[in-house]
């Protein structure tokens, strides 16, 4: 597999551009940190964008094994025959030239949401291109300040305090005995 990073700024890291070869796959995770360090940098991934650059004749699928089933249209077959055996195990989605598939690693309460664990099938013929933007909860690379440094490092923080947050989501906003959290001056923690 190789891999190019291309720049751009805000909450997203590099786009990172992939080639999988034949019996190339990468193994189920989430795209949302249990790590401090990465948590430190822009916090959780919020969303995921796989960009499609190619057509993969067989294999190559981003399967999703802990998802829900969509429910199915009358008379649609039970699963699609052209699937291979690893996109049998999950909600699946072919790569196709031009497509591109948008997912969240966070429920709107900014918990991680564990259906989005995916993985990305073998290829089994053919080569697939695709290129990744993930989004995270803040701007990346930020490092958090001290725990003595008192401020907010997001311009929603008093918002989202009102809404209760500073209890709700403590590891992110009043931070934890490592890592100081984003919003200790609206949770009135320093």
């Amino acid at each position: 597999m190789n891999v190019v990073f291309f720049g751009f700024t805000e909450n997203g890291e590099d786009i990172q551009v992939l080639r999988y070869e034949h019996g190339q796959k990468y193994d189920p995770h989430f795209d949302y940190f249990a790590d401090k360090v990465n948590i430190a940098r822009g916090g959780h991934r919020i969303a995921t964008v796989l960009m499609y650059l190619s057509d993969v004749e067989r294999g190559g699928e981003t399967v999703f094994p802990s998802a829900e089933e969509p429910p199915r249209r009358r008379g649609a077959p039970a699963k699609d025959e052209s699937l291979s055996e690893c996109a049998r195990k999950g909600v699946a989605v072919k790569p196709r030239k031009g497509d591109a598939l948008l997912f969240f690693s966070l429920h709107p309460d900014a918990t991680p949401d564990t259906s989005s664990l995916h993985a990305g099938c073998p290829v089994l013929e053919g080569e697939k291109w695709s290129a990744t933007k993930w989004i995270h909860v803040d701007s990346f690379d930020k490092i958090v300040g001290s725990q003595d440094h008192c401020t907010d490092e997001n311009e929603r923080c008093e918002k989202w305090a009102a809404l209760g947050e500073c209890t709700k989501n403590p590891e992110y906003m009043v931070g934890t005995a490592g890592l100081s959290g984003y919003c200790r001056k609206s949770c009135k923690v320093c």
